[in-house]
């Protein structure tokens, strides 16, 4: 599993020279195995790979036994020198005070923690012990949602400061390499319940298919998420063409492409560069649906006098004088 790890991140470019990871660390067999796997690799004076590691462990206050699991991975940090953060966020109560899913609401405060300990610490990447498990479960969950293809790509080894170094490892080799490494990892009791969705796929859709239709399920998703991704890639290449061929105006809180061009493409690209000209404006297209997509599509085609649309309270979408604004309202 060790060469494994390493040539996931030698094949994505995962870490270079002089970088600062912060480890996203539970103390559960994955993100244990990953700080020990990334703790040995830069300690490798084969490998000629230098970085440095610090780790973030949060607190949920869900569970009884959160107290010895952060004890857990302290003490691991302490006896191998390496810097350690922990917060301990009420996340039920942040669900109910937000009026999301405790699930959400704990990946949200996971990556906010991260992200303040990444600016804390001066480091420029943040790693995630996502592996190849959670890359199947998250495709089943794409489609059961309707995501589109694009949730097809599944969990990327590297997208923007985030890295997945075990994102080609299965659940089971994590599992075999925490015994063969004495690690005694934490076991996180919640993840047997089927409360939440994942965990649903998790302990019963995965273990049906695999049964009943695919002995090889996760490694067949695994393929067809390699093969949405080089299509997706090539697709993105082209929007990002007919952006800059489009683009008239891009500010801070406002982004201008011309009209006649954008309504000359196939619908598939009109959506995209929607998506792609929000996310450039706010950095995310969250809160986008594919109902909103299709409305500004019908604006856009109509070209009659001064239109506008709201799509939510940051956004507004203008076509005026042969123009499509893209509006910040915030």
């Amino acid at each position: 599993m060790y060469k494994k790890v390493l040539e996931t991140i030698k094949k994505n470019n995962l870490i270079e020279n002089e970088d600062k990871l912060v480890l996203g660390v539970s103390g559960g067999p994955d993100s244990i195995s990953m700080l020990d796997i990334l703790n040995k690799i830069r300690q490798d004076n084969e490998i000629k790979l230098n970085f440095e590691i610090v780790v973030a462990h949060i607190n949920h206050m869900i569970r009884e036994e959160a107290k010895e699991d952060e004890l857990y991975v302290k003490n691991y940090c302490k006896k191998n020198n390496i810097e350690f953060y922990s917060k301990s966020i009420d996340v039920k109560k942040l669900a109910n005070t937000n009026k999301i899913g405790t699930e959400e609401a704990g990946r949200n405060a996971r990556y906010d923690f991260f992200n303040e300990i990444l600016e804390k610490t001066k480091s420029n990447k943040i790693a995630i012990a996502h592996n190849k498990n959670d890359n199947a479960e998250t495709m089943i969950m794409n489609i059961i949602r309707g995501s589109g293809v694009s949730g097809l790509k599944g969990i990327e080894p590297k997208r923007g400061i985030y890295i997945r170094p075990l994102i080609e490892c299965e659940r089971i080799e994590i599992e075999n390499y925490c015994e063969e490494q004495k690690l005694n990892p934490r076991i996180d009791k919640t993840n047997f319940e089927n409360e939440y969705t994942r965990n649903k796929i998790r302990n019963i859709i995965i273990p049906y298919v695999r049964k009943e239709f695919n002995p090889n399920i996760i490694n067949t998703l695994e393929r067809l998420s390699n093969l949405v991704k080089e299509e997706e890639d090539y697709i993105e290449k082209q929007v990002l063409s007919i952006y800059n061929r489009i683009i008239i105006e891009e500010k801070e809180k406002e982004i201008v492409l011309e009209l006649k061009i954008f309504n000359a493409q196939e619908k598939v690209i009109k959506s995209r560069l929607i998506l792609y000209t929000i996310t450039r404006l706010f950095g995310s297209s969250q809160g986008i649906e594919k109902i909103h997509i299709e409305d500004i599509i019908k604006l856009c085609s109509k070209n009659i006098g001064n239109k506008y649309l709201t799509p939510n309270k940051k956004i507004k979408i203008l076509v005026k004088n042969h123009k499509i604004y893209f509006l910040s309202q915030i």
